[in-house]
């Protein structure tokens, strides 16, 4: 059904049988999603970078196990997180390897911020980006469970169901892990929003 519904599928059927073209068209539509779940996963601009080539290498080595009745995107962000949570395994195997580098990237970077294309006073300005910085602040001491449902969510748009075939989880602990992730960005938020209310 995917197959029918979902143009990348086609692309992905290409790619199976060994169309490089098709692959260059699915990496340039997904490279940068992936690497921004990637980056909100492991803060390192140059791991995530690295991470998301090494996402694209899999898609190619795995295509003959692409089954056309899965969603592409659904099938590539799952290899993403595999990566992720195989990179933080890593991590708290050999803490020195990374702690260094880690820290030192953090300083180096700003935080990803979102975008807000609306017309802005500079006062209006300064609270936004003081809100924008508290969002991701807050979405990134988030367990690493709800916080990638909630960006697949919130930034890929992508359906409970997909979501749950991506974190391997039941259809209903989907729902939960997105609803606990809403409900602790309320609390931590509401002194920053007027209303108490987070949309």
């Amino acid at each position: 059904m995917a197959g029918v519904e979902d143009p990348d599928a086609a692309l992905m059927t290409r790619v199976k049988q060994g169309d490089t073209g098709a692959f260059a068209e699915l990496v340039d539509k997904y490279k940068q999603r992936v690497a921004n779940l990637i980056f909100r996963t492991l803060p390192d601009a140059t791991e995530a970078e690295d991470l998301t080539q090494v996402v694209f290498v899999q898609v190619w080595k795995s295509a003959d196990r692409y089954r056309i009745e899965a969603k592409f995107s659904t099938w590539l962000f799952t290899i993403a997180r595999n990566l992720c949570l195989n990179e933080i395994r890593r991590r708290n195997r050999h803490p020195a390897d990374s702690l260094d580098a880690a820290t030192a990237d953090k300083e180096d970077q700003p935080g990803r911020q979102f975008s807000d294309s609306r017309q802005t006073t500079p006062p209006d300005a300064v609270l936004q980006t003081e809100l924008h910085s508290k969002v991701q602040e807050v979405v990134d001491a988030l367990p690493e469970n709800q916080r990638t449902a909630l960006l697949l969510f919130k930034d890929e748009e992508m359906s409970y169901e997909a979501i749950a075939e991506v974190l391997d989880c039941s259809l209903s602990a989907t729902k939960s892990l997105i609803h606990r992730a809403r409900e602790t960005l309320k609390e931590k938020l509401k002194p920053y929003l007027k209303t108490g209310n987070w949309p």
